[in-house]
């Protein structure tokens, strides 16, 4: 294999989207924009898909990078399925069973019709899910972002809901606006490599629904995190531990000082 293949460098000037042959949807969160005026460092926390199918292109790509450490919001049949185990990587399981696929899977065996409207509402209850279910691992992201800046990438399978919401919070904590993080959450739609094995007999319709994202889906949790809370800010002070004093410690980490 040629050695300049597996020997990359460091772009002059940072890149948003990371090319890689065996995940879609890696990018780096660096460049956005805070409240404040500050940066979100390049080079410290990327968002991907699932990592089991990396090269060894890629995995000299992100030794180039730096990454080093890995958070995997995937539930375990997933992660068993599509394991990885890269000598580079400290990989720390954050569970979040998946739930769209199997009910939209249930409703088909059980001869519904699953329609373009019934499936955005499972993927609303989804996001919800995140905030009724799953507050104890995302607070444990955050844990684990607090222990130091070594690069980091969080995924799940398609890097775009559980690691969508994951990113939100994380963008939200640092002072980033509403408009950057829709806008980081949208980037999904051109950006992740849909798989060559569909599920199920589902029409076209109802796959552009699993397998992109729409502004409604983050505002489902978004929502409830506000009725629960009153603000997706009290939400990550209340339900996650992220107070003021675990905010200067991400923004001393993960902000250009």
């Amino acid at each position: 294999m040629d050695a300049e293949l597996l020997s990359p460098s460091l772009p002059a000037t940072p890149s948003r989207s990371v090319s890689l042959v065996g995940a879609s949807n890696f990018r780096d969160l660096g460049g956005y924009l805070t409240r404040d005026g500050r940066r979100l460092r390049w080079g410290r926390l990327y968002r991907s898909a699932h990592l089991a199918h990396l090269t060894p292109q890629d995995l000299a790509a992100l030794q180039v990078l730096g990454v080093t450490r890995s958070a995997d919001f995937r539930g375990l049949t997933e992660s068993q399925h599509l394991s990885y185990s890269w000598p580079q990587l400290t990989r720390h399981a954050l569970v979040v069973e998946p739930t769209v696929v199997q009910r939209a899977q249930a409703m088909l065996e059980s001869g519904e019709g699953l329609t373009v409207a019934a499936t955005e509402e499972l993927m609303h209850d989804t996001y919800r899910s995140f905030v009724q279910t799953y507050s104890p691992r995302f607070a444990q992201f955050f844990t684990l972002l607090q222990q130091g800046d070594a690069p980091l990438v969080f995924h799940c399978t398609a890097g775009k809901d559980r690691t969508g919401w994951a990113a939100a919070l994380l963008l939200t904590a640092l002072g980033v606006d509403e408009e950057q993080i829709m806008q980081d959450y949208l980037l999904t739609n051109s950006l992740f490599r849909r798989p060559a094995q569909m599920y199920g007999h589902m029409s076209a319709e109802v796959l552009d629904v699993l397998w992109r994202v729409q502004p409604s889906f983050l505002m489902a949790s978004v929502e409830l995190a506000r009725a629960q809370h009153g603000s997706v800010d009290r939400y990550l002070s209340e339900a996650l531990g992220v107070d003021a004093q675990v905010r200067k410690r991400l923004a001393e980490l993960y902000l250009e000082q």
